[in-house]
């Protein structure tokens, strides 16, 4: 049964989260099911960075021996969603010679292109994660989506590099080996939302995808099918917390509650003389000396000036590729930030564009908990996972998708050099 069994590991700054799905045969063809989901607070991470890989590692281990509790069932491979507000984002072209006789184009020529994209100069202290071919130029053809097959001299391919501080990879890594497990590979977190969370038609007219974690938020842009531009923006949910701590003059375990049962991103909706009794909330924290009345419409104008910041650096990402408010799919928000009431409408007036919240489009599951907004990255490596394995079964053809499950052989190869 352990070879059936595909698991998603999303390790986040405030949770570590687990999805485990099995394999299952059925009159239809492979199905995937999902077994267990859980989740436990993080330790050892901030800004989805190791800080203590001894922490890192007992947060782990905890994570995963509460999912086996759950199925039954042991775990031993893991696909693991990067993130990291050092990750870069770079183009890069790769040009070769069609190699047979009769010109027509095959796997090998668009492998050597996509080599020659990766002679890109990259800084000592970095790892190249992803190579994505976003489109081929075949001769004097451009916009070429999958050259296979096709006629030419020369094959011109146009990537997106991704990389990220391999000190970085090389202590995630370390932590999740001393958990006893296995890694399948390290995926760039919106990627694998977006292959769960976004249909073709809106990679195809244009959309991006926005993660709002507790410390960074990670973006995807997509058009024309292909993956465009990719950011990670160094500030989160937690920065919201912090705002409410200081401006109402209570503790960050007080301020978080506040936040998540009364705070709202549009202060206009309030008037100076809306109140709200926090009572409940002080005594459940054992605290007899605070205000136990504060103002609505303080509290939503704290959150706002925080959250008007958020999407101006994400416009800001969008105004790098020249897609600010000209992306007809809109925005798509994911992750335990987009919580937040009328952040959708914050959003929407920010961006230029329309927005919604993700949702689970791909997964069949009886287990609701899975389609919350925080666990969509971890489900998604498991329609990541299932995709890559998919393709790569399919002898002698290429997709992207199969293009990035060649490449990240590489990334295997920095995997395998740091097991114990």
């Amino acid at each position: 049964m352990k070879d059936f069994i595909i698991a998603g590991l999303d390790i986040g700054s405030t949770d570590i989260r687990l999805v485990v799905g099995q394999k299952v045969t059925t009159d239809f063809g492979g199905q995937l099911q999902i077994i267990g989901a859980v989740s436990v607070p993080a330790q050892g991470i901030s800004k989805g960075v190791v800080t203590s890989i001894e922490e890192a590692t007992s947060a782990i281990s905890a994570c995963l021996e509460k999912a086996e509790r759950l199925i039954g069932v042991q775990v031993g491979n893991v696909w693991v969603a990067l993130n990291g507000a050092s990750l870069k984002c770079e183009r890069s072209k790769g040009v070769v010679a069609v190699s047979r006789s009769d010109s027509e184009i095959n796997q090998e020529d668009v492998s050597r292109a996509l080599e020659a994209a990766q002679a890109l100069s990259v800084p000592p202290n970095f790892q190249i994660l992803h190579v994505v071919p976003v489109k081929f130029t075949v001769d004097n053809q451009e916009e070429v989506k999958s050259p296979i097959g096709m006629t030419g001299i020369r094959l011109e391919v146009e990537t997106l590099i991704i990389q990220h501080l391999s000190s970085q990879i090389k202590n995630l890594t370390k932590a999740i080996f001393n958990a006893r497990l296995q890694i399948e590979d390290l995926v760039f977190s919106p990627l694998a939302a977006a292959s769960l969370v976004l249909t073709p038609k809106q990679k195809e007219l244009g959309t991006v995808l926005i993660n709002i974690g507790a410390s960074t938020i990670s973006l995807a842009v997509f058009e024309e099918g292909e993956l465009l531009h990719t950011a990670v923006i160094p500030v989160g949910s937690n920065h919201i917390t912090a705002d409410i701590a200081i401006g109402l003059r209570c503790s960050i375990d007080l301020a978080e509650r506040i936040k998540l049962r009364y705070g709202s991103a549009l202060p206009g909706q309030f008037n100076k003389k809306d109140e709200i009794d926090i009572s409940d909330l002080l005594s459940e924290e054992e605290i007899g000396s605070e205000a136990s009345v504060i103002s609505s419409k303080y509290l939503s104008e704290i959150i706002e000036a925080r959250v008007e910041e958020f999407f101006t650096k994400i416009d800001a990402e969008l105004k790098k590729v020249n897609r600010s408010a000209m992306l007809p799919a809109g925005a798509v928000l994911i992750g335990g930030g987009a919580k937040l009431a009328d952040l959708v409408e914050v959003a929407k007036e920010k961006l230029r564009l329309p927005v919604t919240l993700g949702s689970n489009k791909t997964i069949a599951t009886a287990i609701d908990k899975v389609n919350d907004l925080e666990y969509l990255t971890a489900l998604g490596l498991l329609t990541w996972a299932e995709q890559v394995s998919r393709h790569a079964e399919v002898d002698k053809k290429t997709s992207p998708l199969k293009m990035f499950g060649n490449l990240f052989g590489k990334a295997k190869g920095l995997l395998g050099s740091l097991k114990p």
